[in-house]
């Protein structure tokens, strides 16, 4: 019996952080020997706000580096760029056409991004959904391992499914494959070191807010050592007046591999002065494979070509088989 089919990706702005890595990354690797597993670096999605072109490219290899550091294995998973396959920006355009405006205009993204970006809000950052929902449905996907905060997007994308379907397909012979959600139930939501009530963010204008998987002992020392606390003596979770102390427990448990239990108990009578170092030094240890073999990986840059060479090769030729239907069943000429 033919294994399931996941599709995920992220995007190619800036260095990852410990929020994708737990809440995203860490849970493809658990996963991905159970499933036909495809993971892309979705680089047409980070051109939706202003971004830099100078760096781009090596941020989007510098992603495809980290998801093979962090344990992407190619016995089991792809790994493309989102942009070689141009199969996804042809699906996205058909998208748009069945696609009520109106849909997208209600996306809470979409509503938060455009109120800070005010005038210079692109069509691209409304049309996001609609790109994702085509990068969704190439891949056949059966299930797609995303954030609460992506939820949303993933139900636009089940409408679509049900409005193509319906007007272009029969009960018998669907366009397009139905995908369900895949929400990881722990670590999904990783807070900031500054403000234990907002999620970790490459957009923070503060670098002291995340932990990037990259940073250096130094600077994770730094971050640690500076990042928000109370001034109660005893540690806890599920308190909601210490949202910091919640978060930072919450990290030195994912990253120890200790269950909470185990945690709550270790540090009740601790104060900050003893669990910060503790929680330093499991940082560390932690991300010191990671960062090894990227480094490693990034030196042999031949190597990571081969990489994206053979995920796009692969990637091609399941997406256009996916395209071709779309555009048979919406009544296109075949080209001769």
């Amino acid at each position: 019996m033919a294994k399931q089919r996941i599709l995920s990706g992220v995007q190619p702005t800036g260095n990852l952080h410990l929020g994708n890595y737990l809440g995203a990354i860490q849970n493809w690797v658990e996963i991905q020997q159970d499933y036909d597993s495809f993971f892309c670096v979705v680089d047409l999605h980070a051109i939706t706000v202003p971004h830099d072109p100078k760096v781009l490219a090596n941020n989007t290899k510098a992603i495809a580096a980290l998801y093979l550091a962090c344990g992407i294995d190619l016995t089991h998973s792809t790994i493309f760029v989102q942009s070689h396959v141009k199969a996804h920006s042809e699906l996205a355009w058909l998208l748009n056409c069945v696609t009520p405006l109106n849909w997208l205009e209600r996306m809470i993204q979409f509503k938060e991004k455009a109120q800070k970006q005010g005038e210079n809000v692109s069509v691209g950052l409304l049309d996001y959904p609609v790109l994702m929902a085509a990068d969704i449905l190439l891949y056949d996907a059966d299930k797609v391992p995303v954030g609460e905060d992506q939820k949303q997007h993933l139900e636009l994308t089940r409408d679509i499914v049900i409005r193509i379907n319906d007007k272009f397909g029969t009960k018998k012979n669907p366009v397009l494959k139905m995908p369900d959600p895949l929400i990881r139930t722990t670590g999904a939501r990783v807070m900031s070191l500054t403000d234990g009530t907002k999620k970790m963010s490459k957009s923070d204008p503060s670098e002291l807010s995340r932990i990037n998987l990259l940073d250096p002992p130094d600077v994770l020392t730094k971050k640690i050592k500076k990042c928000k606390t109370d001034p109660e003596r005893g540690l806890e979770f599920d308190n909601p007046n210490r949202p910091e102390c919640n978060n930072l427990l919450g990290l030195y448990a994912l990253l120890s591999g200790k269950p909470k239990e185990t945690v709550a108990v270790e540090c009740a009578d601790m104060g900050w002065g003893q669990f910060k170092p503790l929680l330093t030094e499991t940082v560390i240890a932690a991300l010191e494979p990671i960062q090894t073999k990227y480094h490693d990986i990034m030196a042999n840059p031949d190597y990571l070509d081969q990489v994206l060479r053979e995920g796009r090769e692969k990637a091609d030729t399941v997406a256009n088989a996916t395209l071709k239907q779309v555009k048979d069943a919406l009544g296109f000429l075949p080209s001769l």
